[in-house]
């Protein structure tokens, strides 16, 4: 975590990168690295520099955001 969020590079190493955009990023924990939010570990991380972003419909997993300059987080839990 950063002064301003969470810092995806410090924590490359332990997460997969599955998708890349250039403004979207998807991610899965692989190494139970904790949410900044809440302190749990999460499962996925999506990051964009997008303004708005539309999700399909939940499956009822619950999500926290973290915001890191220009960068929105989402942690799936």
């Amino acid at each position: 975590m950063t002064d301003n969020g969470f810092d995806i590079h410090a924590n490359r190493h332990r997460l997969k990168q599955l998708k890349d955009s250039g403004d979207t990023k998807l991610f899965e924990n692989r190494d139970d690295v904790e949410c900044p939010a809440c302190g749990e570990p999460f499962s996925r991380l999506f990051s964009t520099k997008q303004r708005a972003t539309s999700f399909p419909k939940n499956d009822g997993a619950r999500f926290c955001l973290v915001r890191d300059g220009e960068f929105v987080h989402l942690f799936r839990h």
